[in-house]
């Protein structure tokens, strides 16, 4: 087993972030109809010196190792960063798992999401490492 499998596991089974906190400033629910996999996501905004900066993320989520783990690694990557940073990491990990493997992606950027690089060549699960990404993106329009 490689270190990148070896760290969806770790993530899937001891997710970091999980469970729905309050105050939160915007919550979505998202739903991948092809497999069933569900996440209800909540997000914290504050005023930080250079913009919005996300406080706190959490969630409850419902689905494969995938799924649940690519939420924790979410949580990990912005908690505590300003929105505009979210949004890079966001698009960075979008790209790199529609890239059909074409495109590992920047390990700077990516950080721990590096690891669902080897999703991307599986087409059916690119949607299950998405959802809570998309669910945060939701959540952070409302907020």
């Amino acid at each position: 087993m490689d270190l990148y499998q070896q760290l969806i596991i770790e993530h899937s089974k001891r997710p970091h972030g999980e469970g729905l906190r309050e105050p939160f400033a915007a919550e979505a629910h998202h739903v991948n109809p092809t497999c069933g996999d569900e996440i209800t996501l909540r997000v914290q905004v504050e005023d930080g010196a250079d913009g919005p900066l996300v406080r706190d993320v959490s969630y409850d989520a419902l689905g494969c190792s995938i799924s649940r783990a690519s939420a924790s690694v979410l949580h990990e990557l912005v908690v505590g960063r300003p929105v505009t940073e979210v949004g890079q990491v966001r698009d960075a990990v979008q790209h790199m798992l529609t890239s059909r493997g074409e495109d590992p992606g920047d390990e700077e950027v990516l950080g721990d999401a590096i690891a669902f690089a080897g999703v991307a060549r599986y087409p059916a699960r690119v949607k299950c490492a998405l959802l809570s990404w998309s669910a945060l993106a939701d959540a952070l329009l409302r907020a």
